[in-house]
This record gives structure tokens, C-alpha cells and sequence, in this order.
């Protein structure tokens, strides 16, 4: 962002000696030599390169693809040469594993392998981007800058139901939807003009905020922290920004003001939600059934309208003959009332016996509202065809409310109809309020354009975020593609593109991305397409002596990008090549293996963990129920999901070995993976073979041959000599291989297989 021009240059100007003094043991003459030269120019400050406006640069003409003509040029300008592309083996895994976090089908490497064309690798790009994977796989990136979860958060940690919008979002990467009608849907889907039910359930992305109803806790606070949280999600993920720094003073760096920030914060203080206790299903919410539920409320409400038609026709006929029931009932209340012992127990039943009573002496005119309620409610209990439709009456309301309770909420956006007015705050305490603000973007940034005269809105926002003039969304946008493809960004530091950020080498790269990005309508899919098709996509990874020390972190992109696998990345590809994987898409989230006690733990005994049985143990990791004060423990790397994130972690951790050789789910994959070698194939070099092909779209070498050949034997070796090992080693997870197979030799090569999926190739993107 731009730095406070006047102040930065005023030091700099008056404070050039004492820097030169103090800078001298430090910078090299050369940069004393331009830091001279530019204050004697005047010390023109411009703005920040991230908020110049986007044009479209001229990629340089050595390279017929325009990625490969900036990232081919400035190699030559720092003397370097690119690797050559990798193996179409590597490549085929590599482009799999990005596009759909699963390593490629069988039926992808045969087609893919033995696709003779030209364009075998647009056609393989085409092949995986057509995956139903492939929306799961882009989705999890945006769960953690979403900050989804399947709880509140806090020490409550109330369970919530907002995976229908995660659902949402997987369709919605599957449908390749433009990534600006994918902002304005969530950001302000409830504001669009004729909001559809799809565009409503697209707002839950600013509901996934964690809920405080501790015991205590002032709801007003919590309101702020929440809107607070979903305007600073807005600025990481569409601006790049650390609007955070802005909650309690101007930005000490970036040119958003303290005034700015709770111009941004007043788009989305509108919501009624006013912060009080702890519900998951906070209203605004939006009931989203699956079609099960659909054709069961359709027929419920039927039933309910039936029931109601029949109890209305019954209450006709009753009031044909109500004057007759009324002397009957009034005859018999009276000798009731005059034979029965008065009873100090009875005494309340008695008054409501002698207001009815008295209800039935007074004539029609003479009843008020409850004399007629009395009647009516004897009369339902009384006569015989009102006793049968009032149940069938009540049975029918239960009933529908029965389904509407499975019925899945969202939490969602709205605009509650009295404008709330914002105050800056001091130091961002909720009650310490200064001067009204009205909501608009920072000067720095090009103006806010409203349709109306009337306040700007959240649809305001989101179309100023989308208009080709902003500088930030396209290029934010694009970095985070970028770096989901290679492991890092073009601007490493992919939540700040501010002054604190990092300067990217390839900034002509980014802005033609960037201005290619909007002028195709903001095709995600062709983004990918126009990124992957490209020499610098494709290149090995192997450094040389060279690269190494001129480019220790592969910025320049001279050759591939090598690195560790997310850890549900890892736990997906081992249950996808066992066979074990439930491609089913969408759903409830489930609970997988997980060790005992952790809730608990985490939770002072208040949440117990109850494992998931069949199939539901074997979804993709995106489908785990996600507590937030206590992520799934496989996940060793992932966000916390607590706040904003749009970085990658990676960690290879020794420790996490331990997971990956001990926790049921690897030795359960490693045994389904074994009894599939084993029924696919009948030698130990062609098990090995299959083995290899479905993890690593290779064969093994002859080397590898002999060292699994020794392992298997030693593994044999052992299981035949302890039978309780083979037992307890083969009854770990629910999944039970053929009869048929030997136990001894399975359980020898699930060993192998445990090991082969312990692999560093195996746990690394190649």
C-alpha cells in the first residue's frame, strides 16, 4: 500500500545526513549513491506498485506463450537457464495431485500415457479439469480463508450447520463460475436483484465467523468482533490487506486510515444478528433440504393443509349444532359443579370449571375473546368429531416440524431494515465511540459507484471489488492461484500486498495474469488452463549447483517446484489408492479415526467423540467434521480455521511419522492396497509394479526392487513366526480383505506397502 507520502518524505529530505552517517557501515555506496540522486530529484513518491492501476503489459516476443516470455526473460537477465520438462509420468501425477488432490485413475494414466496427439497435455489439463474432484480439491484453500468450520469455536464449541454452504462452494468450482459473480454471490447474494436461493446460501462465507456466548460476555462486544472479523476477511482475501492494523489507529504503514477501516466496517454493520448468546443458528438463517427432504416437506405441508381443511369442516358442522351442545354441556357442568366435594388440590380446576361456566350462561354478544376460547377448547375435547381433527391436526404440525428440524440452517446474510449508524471507535473498544462514519472504500483505492442515492451497501462493495478498474482483486486473486500451483506466490507474502509485502520478481507476470484474467470474464478454469500449459509449469524439479545459489527458493522459476504435501492431501491420496476412498461429493461432515480422549480433553468432558462406522470413514478429508478449538488431529499443517488464512503451511516434521506409519487410517490403506496388488497381480515384481503406478505413475527401479524385495521377505519372516502380530496387524480399521488371500503374505505386504506410502516421493508433489 502507499505509505503516508508527506510524512515518509519529510524524513527523508530532512534527515538525509544523520541516515547517511548512520547507514554507512551498512549500504553499499551504490544505494547511498540512489538514495542521493533521488532526493536530489525532488524525492518524487509514487504510489505502491499494488495500487497502480492494472495495464496489461507486452509480453516479451522470444516466446511464443506469454508466462514463458517474462519468466524466460528475466532468466537471461540474471544468466540462467530453465530445466527441460519432466517426464510425462511426473507430469501426469503432478497435474492430477493440483487439479483434483488425488493422484490420477487408472483410466487417466492409460489415456493420458497413451495420448499420441499433439496436445496431449491440453487434453490432459482438459481430462482433470472436468473431474468432480476438482471442485473439492480448489475448495479447501478457500474453506481456510473462509474460515469454515463445523462449531463456534470458544469453550461452548456449539456444533453448527454450515457445510450445505461448503457444498455450495464445490459446485460452485466445478461450474467454473466467473470469480466475480463467485465475490458478489458471497459477499452480498441476499442483495441482488431477484436473490435466488443459491445466491443466499453464497453469503454464509461472511457467517463462518466463530460465535463467543460464554457466560458473561456483553453481546454488543461480540456483535462488533463479528463484523469486525467479516470485514477484515474481506480485506485479506479480495485486497490483500492488514485492514486489522487499522482497528485502532491509522495504518503505521499502508494508507488505510483508522476512518477508512470503519468505513468498511459500516458495509456489513447492517445485519440484524445483535451478538447475544451463543446459537449456531443465529438468524439470518436459510434452511437448505436435500432432495429427500424437499419431497418430504412437500408432502407434509400437504398433509398439514388437509388436516387444516378437515378441522375447519368439522368446526362448520360443530357450529351447526353448538347452541344444542351448549345446553347439554351447560345442564351437565352445573350438576357437576353442584355434587362434586370442594378440594383444596381441585381448586384451580374447579375455577376454570366455573369460568366455563359462566361462559356458556352469557349469551353469544355478551362473550368476550376468552369465554369463546374456553368453549372452544371443551368443545375440542369433547365432542367426539373435533377430539379425531384436532389430532389429526396437531399429528400433522409435529410431523412437518419433525422434518424441518433435520432440515440443515445456514447462517446467512441479510440488511435489517433501520440502517444501524457506525462509529469510528477508539483503540477498537466497543464502547468508546467517536464520530459517525458512512460506509465507503479508502482513498487510495479507486471510488466507491453506487446505482442509488441512497446509503452503499454490501452489493456496492462487491461490484467495486469486480470493476476492471481495482487494482487489487484481480492480482490478489491470481496470486493465490499461482501459488496453489507452485507452493508459493509470485508475491510470497500472499496476505499483505502492502508496503511490509514482498516485491515480486515477476510483477509484468502478475499484471498480464491479472488483466488476462479479467478480460476472459474472469474464467478460473482458463486461468488454470493458461498457467499450466505453460514450459514453466512443466519443468523438472532437480536444482543444479547453480540454481541453488542464485536461487535457493526457485523465485526465478527456472525449474519445477518440489514440496511436501498437505497433510489431507496425504491422507486422500493413501485412501484413494487403496480403493478405500468415498467419492460421494457433498453431505453432513463425518467423523474418521481419530485418537480417544481428545475432545474430551480439549473440552472438559462437555463433547464426546463418537466415530463414524463404513463408508462415512472413508470420505475426503474435506469432509471431516472440523471442531474449531480442536482440529481433526490428523491435519498437522492445517489452518485453525479460526480466522482468515490464505497462506500454505508445510511442515515434514519428524514427528509426523508417527502418524503416518501408526494411525489406523495409513495402516488400514496400507492392507486394502496390499489385498488390491495381490488379487490385480500374481508376482511379487508385478504387485510392486501396480503398487508404484497407482501412488507415483511410475515403475520401480531395479535398485527399489531389491530393497522391497528384501523388506517383504523380512516382514514375511516375522509374521510367520508370531501369530498374534499377523492378527492384531490385519484386524486394525474396519477393512476386511477376501478370506481367500493368505493372512501371512498380506499382512507381509501391507508392510511394504505402509512403507511405500511413507515414501518422500510419495508425501512430496514432484
Amino acid at each position: 500500500m502507499l505509505l503516508h507520502s508527506r510524512k515518509y518524505k519529510l524524513i527523508a529530505v530532512m534527515g538525509f545526513t544523520q541516515i547517511l552517517a548512520w547507514s554507512s557501515t551498512f549500504y553499499l555506496p551504490a544505494v547511498l549513491a540512489n538514495l542521493r540522486k533521488w532526493i536530489e530529484q525532488g524525492a518524487a513518491w509514487g504510489k505502491h506498485w499494488s495500487l497502480e492501476p492494472i495495464k496489461r503489459p507486452t509480453p516479451p516476443s522470444n516466446n511464443p506463450h506469454p508466462v514463458d516470455a517474462f519468466i524466460d526473460a528475466k532468466l537471461e537477465a540474471h544468466n540462467l537457464s530453465a530445466q527441460p520438462s519432466a517426464e510425462r509420468s511426473t507430469l501426469i501425477r503432478r497435474l492430477a495431485l493440483d487439479l483434483t488432490g488425488l493422484p490420477p485413475t487408472s483410466g487417466d494414466r492409460a489415456a493420458i500415457m497413451e495420448d499420441s496427439s499433439e496436445d496431449w497435455w491440453e487434453n490432459a489439463i482438459d481430462r482433470l479439469l472436468a473431474s468432480p474432484a476438482y471442485g473439492e480439491r480448489m475448495a479447501w484453500e478457500w474453506l481456510d480463508a473462509a474460515r469454515y468450520a463445523d462449531s463456534n469455536g470458544y469453550q461452548g464449541d456449539r456444533e453448527r450447520t454450515m457445510w450445505p454452504w461448503r457444498d455450495w462452494v464445490v459446485r460452485a468450482f466445478n461450474a467454473n463460475m466467473p470469480w466475480d459473480q463467485f465475490t458478489q454471490w458471497q459477499l452480498a447474494g441476499d442483495l441482488m436483484p431477484e436473490a435466488t436461493h443459491e445466491m443466499v446460501l453464497a453469503t454464509g462465507f461472511s457467517r463462518n465467523h466463530m460465535i463467543n456466548g460464554e457466560g458473561g460476555r456483553i453481546a454488543e462486544e461480540n456483535r462488533v468482533d463479528y463484523v469486525m472479523d467479516m470485514t477484515e476477511t474481506m480485506g485479506t482475501v479480495w485486497l490483500g490487506a492488514t485492514l486489522n492494523c487499522a482497528r485502532c489507529h491509522d495504518h503505521k504503514f499502508d494508507a488505510i486510515t483508522q476512518q477508512d477501516y470503519y468505513r468498511l466496517f459500516d458495509f456489513f454493520n447492517q445485519t440484524p444478528v445483535n451478538g447475544g448468546g451463543g446459537d449456531p443458528q443465529t438468524p439470518p438463517v436459510l434452511a437448505v433440504p436435500n432432495p429427500d427432504q424437499s419431497a418430504r416437506l412437500i408432502e407434509a405441508k400437504q398433509s398439514l393443509e388437509e388436516a387444516e381443511a378437515f378441522n375447519n369442516k368439522t368446526w362448520s358442522s360443530f357450529n351447526e349444532i353448538a347452541s344444542v351442545w351448549e345446553s347439554r354441556q351447560l345442564e351437565a357442568l352445573t350438576s357437576r359443579v353442584s355434587t362434586e366435594p370442594a378440594n383444596e388440590e381441585e381448586a384451580p380446576k374447579r375455577q376454570e370449571l366455573q369460568e366455563l361456566l359462566e361462559a356458556l350462561k352469557a349469551s353469544e354478544p355478551e362473550r368476550d375473546d376468552a369465554a369463546r376460547a374456553l368453549i372452544r377448547k371443551h368443545a375440542m375435547s369433547t365432542w367426539p368429531p373435533l377430539i379425531k381433527s384436532q389430532q389429526e391436526l396437531e399429528g400433522a404440525r409435529a410431523h412437518l416440524k419433525g422434518i424441518e428440524k433435520e432440515v440443515p440452517k445456514v447462517m446467512v446474510m441479510a440488511e435489517q431494515p433501520k440502517r444501524r449508524t457506525t462509529h469510528r471507535l477508539e483503540r477498537g473498544l466497543y464502547y468508546q465511540q467517536k464520530e459517525s462514519l458512512l460506509a465507503n472504500v479508502p482513498t487510495s483505492l479507486p471510488p466507491l459507484m453506487t446505482e442509488s442515492h441512497q446509503a452503499p451497501n454490501r452489493l456496492d462493495l462487491a461490484r467495486w471489488l469486480t470493476q476492471k478498474e481495482h487494482p487489487l482483486t484481480a492480482r490478489v486473486t491470481v496470486n493465490r492461484f499461482w501459488q496453489q500451483l507452485f507452493g508459493i506466490g509470485l508475491v510470497k507474502t500472499t496476505e499483505d500486498f502492502g508496503v511490509q509485502g514482498e516485491r515480486p520478481e515477476h510483477l509484468a507476470l502478475l499484471d498480464w495474469l491479472a488483466a488476462e484474467f479479467m478480460e476472459t470474464g474472469w474464467d478460473v478454469k482458463g486461468l488454470l488452463r493458461t498457467i499450466l500449459t505453460s514450459e514453466a509449469y512443466r519443468r523438472r524439479s532437480e536444482t543444479t549447483d547453480q540454481l541453488q545459489e542464485m536461487d535457493p527458493e526457485n523465485r526465478l522459476l527456472a525449474r519445477g517446484s518440489r514440496y511436501r504435501m498437505a497433510s489431507w492431501m496425504i491422507r486422500d491420496q493413501a485412501l484413494f489408492a487403496s480403493g478405500l476412498l468415498d467419492p460421494r461429493l457433498g453431505g453432513p461432515p463425518v467423523n474418521g479415526y481419530q485418537p480417544d480422549g481428545v475432545w474430551e480433553e480439549a473440552t472438559f468432558g462437555n463433547k464426546q467423540y463418537t466415530m463414524d462406522e463404513g463408508r462415512k470413514l472413508y470420505r475426503r478429508s474435506l469432509y471431516t467434521f472440523w471442531r474449531r478449538i480442536i482440529a481433526p488431529t490428523l491435519f498437522f499443517d492445517a489452518a485453525s480455521r479460526q480466522s482468515c488464512n490464505v497462506n500454505t503451511r508445510r511442515t515434514n516434521s519428524p514427528l509426523h511419522a508417527l502418524t503416518t506409519l501408526n494411525d489406523t487410517t495409513f495402516v488400514e490403506a496400507s492392507r486394502s492396497l496390499a489385498a488390491r496388488a495381490m488379487e490385480e497381480k500374481p508376482g511379487f515384481e508385478e504387485r510392486l509394479q501396480w503398487v508404484y503406478q497407482c501412488l507415483l505413475c511410475r515403475d520401480p527401479s531395479e535398485g527399489e526392487q531389491a530393497v522391497w524385495k528384501a523388506s517383504l521377505e523380512r516382514a514375511h519372516d516375522y509374521f510367520q513366526t508370531d501369530a498374534s502380530a499377523t492378527e492384531a496387524w490385519l484386524s486394525t480399521g474396519g477393512f476386511q480383505a477376501r478370506s481367500s488371500l493368505d493372512t501371512r503374505e498380506l499382512a507381509a505386504w501391507s508392510a511394504v506397502a505402509l512403507g511405500i506410502l511413507n515414501l518422500d516421493e510419495t508425501f512430496n508433489r514432484e
